[in-house]
């Protein structure tokens, strides 16, 4: 495990962000939040980054960080996936954050890392153009050096948070390699528009530039490096949030079976829902040890599997997991577990989006093979 933290320190963490998210994102909370114009609480966000300092866990210290690791962050995202939080906390912390600190780039980090860090600034990373697909290279943005400043010009699709994100860092194609840019919110040339999503609970947009100003970030060229680095950094962290979410599946479908009675007999004492909430917590159960290991993986902990691997072992299993334990939870609620009420489908709708956020079964196992060298 981590060696910044003992076992009773993730518990305390644990304990702490699930006594703040079980007050103030229960399900009800979730869904006025989602209606706002922001698409989340911006109460909420305050609270977790100034009372529990969760946004600047895993930055260095001396850009308004912790300095702690994605081990204590897994517990983190784990605990907001078990409470469906919307809110762009992946978004900025886990993608942008992660693209600033791999960077290398002292002055981008100095300037921006600070205000994510204590939930001022709402950052998002702009990969995906009209094809969906995560890629490194081959980008149809384009970026030019002209008069002593840096412009871009195209479009992105499926941006998370794109709408309300203050801070946008953008890959793009330049005449020296595919690089990180970053643009402020409000820049000339700058549009966006709200895309109709399956996951209701993070909004993507479409975002397009028209010669936009923007700033380097590390040198250009460099953006390929960067984006393998932040996959593993991100598939890691949405592992821990799909166990989590997960997990909360099958709290509610045990909790339904005990509860709910059919021809004078709790369901649950059925052996067809015993099967389906055993298979639950057997998948789960090993989705947890494969995030764990992706987590120590980033850290780069002692005994730790290759960083690549593991990450690319978590997503493929964590996603069917999360999937599978979605979909299993709609059916041993019945008729109940298909309606717009109940919170089920909303778990199930995160649980596909997360499957693609970056790319299907077919795509993540490929990569596997990649990073296992096959």
């Amino acid at each position: 495990m981590s060696e910044l933290t003992t076992d009773a320190d993730r518990e305390d963490l644990r304990a702490g962000a699930r006594a703040v998210l079980s007050a103030k994102a229960t399900d009800e909370q979730n869904r006025t939040a989602i209606a706002s114009e922001a698409g989340y609480d911006v109460a909420l966000w305050a609270q977790l980054a100034s009372e529990l300092g969760l946004h600047s866990m895993v930055f260095p210290e001396e850009h308004g960080g912790s300095g702690f690791g994605f081990v204590e962050l897994g517990v983190v995202l784990s605990e907001m996936g078990r409470a469906l939080l919307p809110g762009p906390f992946f978004t900025s912390v886990v993608l942008a954050g992660s693209a600033l600190v791999v960077s290398g780039d002292d002055e981008a980090r100095a300037s921006y890392l600070p205000g994510i860090a204590d939930g001022s600034t709402v950052a998002t990373l702009a990969v995906q153009e009209a094809d969906g697909a995560w890629r490194h290279d081959g980008f149809d943005s384009e970026a030019v050096h002209e008069g002593g400043r840096w412009s871009l010009t195209g479009e992105k699709s499926l941006v998370p948070f794109g709408t309300v994100a203050s801070l946008i860092v953008v890959a793009a194609t330049t005449a020296d390699g595919p690089s990180l840019f970053a643009v402020e919110a409000g820049a000339a040339g700058l549009t966006s528009e709200a895309l109709t999503t399956l996951d209701i609970t993070r909004p993507l947009a479409r975002l397009r530039f028209s010669r936009t100003p923007a700033v380097l970030i590390g040198v250009t060229g460099q953006a390929p490096a960067i984006l393998d680095a932040v996959l593993d950094r991100a598939t890691a962290a949405l592992a821990a949030e799909q166990v989590g979410a997960a997990r909360a599946c099958l709290e509610m479908a045990v909790a339904y079976a005990k509860d709910r009675s059919q021809f004078g007999r709790q369901i649950g004492s059925f052996q067809a829902i015993k099967h389906k909430c055993a298979d639950m917590f057997a998948r789960i159960q090993i989705a947890e040890a494969a995030a764990v290991e992706a987590a120590r993986a980033v850290d780069g902990l002692e005994d730790a599997p290759p960083v690549g691997v593991a990450a690319a072992v978590a997503h493929s299993v964590c996603s069917e997991a999360f999937m599978f334990a979605a979909a299993e939870n709609i059916q041993v609620h019945g008729g109940i577990g298909f309606t717009w009420e109940h919170p089920a489908h909303l778990y199930f709708r995160r649980a596909k989006a997360s499957q693609l956020m970056f790319g299907g079964p077919g795509v993540y196992h490929e990569r596997l093979l990649q990073r296992m060298g096959v």
